[in-house]
């Protein structure tokens, strides 16, 4: 695989995926070597190529419970020999620190968007070359995807499943990464080895702040897992738990095809932004800050709706925000339509003159990000400081996860907890006693006699004049 840019200096790729232009470095896998090494270096144009020299008889000895059922079967097969998930395993190794956005010597071109073209000369892309541009082409890709023949002595014989892949964007490498991660071996539809349950985690972290919003999502969720059912229904579940997911369904992964439109389900989290947007219309907000907004779906939503004179949006990840201004287009706005929006940085655990003066503010599936021991400094930031007229908070139902089939512990892998009803409602009073408000329970998403609802929702309204009055 080889990445090159035509970003000046070019050269500074080296530094991006921590790995010198001067040098050829090998890193051992468990499978064979990986050597990286440039084959090109100058300040207009700089290529790193990742070589996996793949080592049959390492294969052979790790053979898993899918490898061919007969004596030779190790042997004579091509999965050893063209890029598939042994090379996205290894890309993931050997660039874990730029897949993770890291670069201490260059941190603003880590979050920088630069030109970028990506060429694998063999690549098992089951479907042809049209399933490469249905999952690429989305993510703002140039896609060239050239099939193979069998063998271009004999043209009638056809074409293989293999295709050249070259694909070109302006992109942050770190997201290239991890795209290249999650779809080599959706393309192959094959993995080199046993996936248990925390391959959805993997799925979910790679493809964070994209893969939701795929038009094409359940088709990568299904043949990233493998078409496991169970691990399918699980992703597909907690990508709708996310506030990235568009307001289209999510289908269901089995048999998806033979399903019809009225037997899809509206998403959670679309029905969350709903309940969400008609708190906020009930009670009469016209301005309104989404704290922890992510992508801003919600602030889209808000921008859109006449009623709300004052929309903005912060968080404390700037590749978030980032997700965000494009969602909005704020590049593109009118300079009366600019002065509605604000988005901008901000730690919610800080105190932020920002924050001041809304008549409501929304903590929308935030607080179970927050460590509990900063949690009291949120409360002070929010409810104390800022003290809009009103605060409606999202949170999930601990007791409703035992019906998600294949789900152990908690929906997302980075919530440092999850709240059952009694313990979301002690902890709405206590704050409302606490900072002047009167607060109100509700549930979000399908009510199950004995479990709740998959979401539960508290609505706060000051008791007294707000800074926003």
């Amino acid at each position: 695989m080889t990445v090159s840019t035509t970003h000046v200096p070019a050269t500074d790729l080296g530094f991006l995926l921590h790995k010198h232009p001067g040098r050829v470095q090998e890193f051992q896998q468990s499978f064979g070597t990986a050597t990286v090494f440039y084959p090109e270096a100058s300040e207009q144009r700089c290529t790193a190529a990742l070589l996996l020299d793949v080592d049959a008889l390492r294969l052979a000895r790790a053979r898993g419970k899918d490898s061919p059922d007969f004596s030779l079967g190790q042997y004579v097969n091509d999965r050893s020999y063209a890029a598939s998930s042994l090379l996205g395993v290894a890309m993931a190794d050997v660039f874990r620190t730029a897949r993770a956005g890291r670069c201490a010597a260059r941190p603003e071109l880590a979050d920088t968007r630069i030109p970028l073209e990506i060429g694998i000369p063999v690549l098992p892309c089951r479907g042809g070359a049209e399933v490469a541009h249905r999952v690429f082409g989305p993510l703002g890709w140039t896609v060239s995807a050239e099939p193979i023949p069998l063998d271009e002595q004999f043209p009638g014989w056809g074409d293989s499943r293999y295709v050249g892949l070259t694909i070109t964007g302006t992109m942050r490498l770190a997201d290239a990464l991890s795209q290249l991660y999650v779809l080599l071996p959706v393309l192959d539809e094959s993995k080199h080895y046993w996936q248990g349950p925390d391959e959805v985690d993997k799925l979910l972290r790679s493809g964070e702040g994209w893969l939701a919003e795929h038009p094409d999502r359940n088709l990568i969720t299904r043949r990233y897992l493998g078409r496991r059912g169970g691990l399918t229904r699980v992703a597909l579940a907690r990508l709708a738990e996310t506030d990235d997911v568009s307001a289209d369904t999510l289908e269901p992964a089995d048999n998806e095809e033979a399903r019809q439109p009225e037997d899809r389900r509206v998403p959670l989290n679309v029905q969350r932004h709903e309940a969400v947007a008609a708190a906020l219309a009930n009670l009469g907000a016209r301005t309104v800050v989404d704290l922890g907004c992510g992508s801003g779906q919600l602030l889209d939503r808000l921008v859109k709706t006449p009623g709300f004179t004052k929309v903005a949006g912060c968080d404390v990840s700037a590749r978030s925000l980032q997700h965000a201004a494009r969602r909005l287009r704020l590049d593109r706005l009118s300079e009366r339509q600019a002065g509605r929006v604000e988005v901008f940085q901000s730690a919610l655990t800080y105190e932020d003159d920002r924050l001041k003066g809304f008549d409501a503010a929304v903590l929308m599936e935030v607080i179970e990000h927050v460590d509990p021991p900063r949690l009291g400094a949120l409360e002070r930031v929010v409810f104390g400081t800022a003290h809009p007229g009103s605060v409606v908070v999202t949170t999930p139902n601990r007791e409703y996860n035992a019906l998600y089939e294949g789900l152990h512990g908690m929906r997302h892998s980075d919530h440092r907890f999850e709240w059952d009803r009694a313990q979301f409602t002690a902890w709405a009073d206590r704050v409302a006693a606490a900072y002047g408000y009167a607060v109100t329970m509700h549930g979000i998403g399908e009510e199950d006699d004995t479990r709740g609802t998959p979401t539960q929702m508290a609505v706060f309204t000051s008791e007294g004049d707000s800074s926003s009055e």
